[in-house]
């Protein structure tokens, strides 16, 4: 049994793929990472940019699509949404063993209707009747009008990936959105996920810290997306472990989803937002060199997360506070990077698209 299996079966902590390509599900590398013990997968504006951009997989079928006189976003759902199906098969046997608790794929709405409740909520609609999957999540970022939309879209029974969480605010708010599709004995099989960032918060809290540039500052460097994220995990067992005692499996738990958990600072360990971050009813998203990372060195003595972890962690985000950083700014800021990152990606591939219908 390797690395990543290990977080699975001893940790109950799923890993998931950070990634997704035609060249992933063409050259099998997708099968093996899952025979390898990943047990899901996410998509974003910039994954699928990335993945259209730099192959030349898709030129064919993106000038076929333009033959038929489809507009330049309509060629993007139709090649995005025919590489989520053909995930979510390879995925499919996961979720079944799971009984749907894991075997995901997330595919997300445009980041253009990110302040747009109505719009979010109808063309995730739409993308949940043409993909027509048991095992897909649509992506909703977390923003004012994106929960409103996650509730709506829970209540009627679509699974959703609520991203872009990057405060303990907005996670309790995410929270309810879930729990009032979920309201005690009702059957509503939809699932969600909460994805909490973690990188982006130690690079913007870090220069924060530095520009501060006290020794007391300078210590807490590195320290607060963990402590954050530990946290987090506390409002979850807060919310959910009565219910997890219970069952497990219940789609009313709405798991905690670690997101952008490779390290940024290379003056940190490779795998901290891993080793520290090992909890269960939790996933880890990972791009394709931390799972190579984890494969290869994950440290044999890591041990789950404690509830001295979490009071540790609270003193850490305290002494943060006293440092002279506003977190809630922390969160505000990197909401709106991360919603103009993901429209910036967005737009770009359309560019590219166009580009590619008008080549011989």
């Amino acid at each position: 049994m390797n690395n990543l299996q290990n977080l699975h079966t001893q940790f109950n902590q799923s890993p998931w793929l950070d990634n997704l390509s035609r060249e992933l599900l063409q050259n099998g590398r997708l099968q093996q990472y899952i025979h390898e013990g990943i047990r899901g997968l996410t998509s974003n504006p910039t994954i699928l940019e990335n993945a259209i951009i730099h192959s030349d997989l898709y030129d064919d079928q993106i000038r076929w699509f333009a033959g038929e006189g489809k507009s330049t976003e309509e060629i993007y759902w139709s090649i995005v949404e025919q590489d989520i199906k053909a995930a979510a098969a390879l995925l499919l046997p996961v979720w079944e063993k799971s009984n749907g608790v894991d075997g995901y794929v997330s595919l997300e709405v445009s980041p253009t209707l990110a302040e747009e409740t109505q719009a979010t909520i109808d063309q995730a609609r739409r993308l949940w009747r043409e993909v027509n999957v048991p095992n897909l999540m649509i992506k909703v970022p977390a923003t004012d009008q994106g929960i409103i939309a996650a509730n709506t879209l829970l209540a009627e029974g679509i699974n959703v990936n609520i991203t872009l969480i990057f405060s303990l605010d907005h996670y309790r708010r995410v929270i309810e959105a879930h729990t009032k599709a979920h309201p005690l004995g009702t059957t509503n099989t939809a699932r969600s996920v909460a994805s909490f960032f973690i990188s982006r918060v130690d690079s913007e809290v870090d220069a924060r810290l530095e520009a501060i540039g006290t020794p007391q500052a300078l210590e807490l460097r590195g320290k607060a997306a963990v402590a954050q994220a530990r946290i987090a995990y506390g409002v979850f067992l807060d919310t959910f472990a009565p219910l997890a005692i219970l069952n497990g499996e219940s789609p009313s738990i709405q798991r905690l989803l670690w997101a952008s958990t490779s390290a940024k600072n290379p003056e940190y360990n490779d795998l901290l937002y891993v080793s520290d971050l090992i909890a269960p009813q939790t996933i880890n998203t990972l791009p394709e060199d931390t799972i190579a990372r984890i494969i290869d060195h994950l440290p044999v003595d890591s041990t789950a997360n404690t509830l001295l972890d979490i009071q540790e962690a609270t003193r850490t985000i305290q002494a943060i506070e006293q440092a002279g950083v506003n977190l809630d700014d922390v969160a505000q800021t990197l909401e709106g990077q991360g919603v103009k990152k993901f429209q910036d990606s967005f737009a770009s591939l359309l560019q590219s698209i166009d580009a590619k219908t008008k080549r011989n």
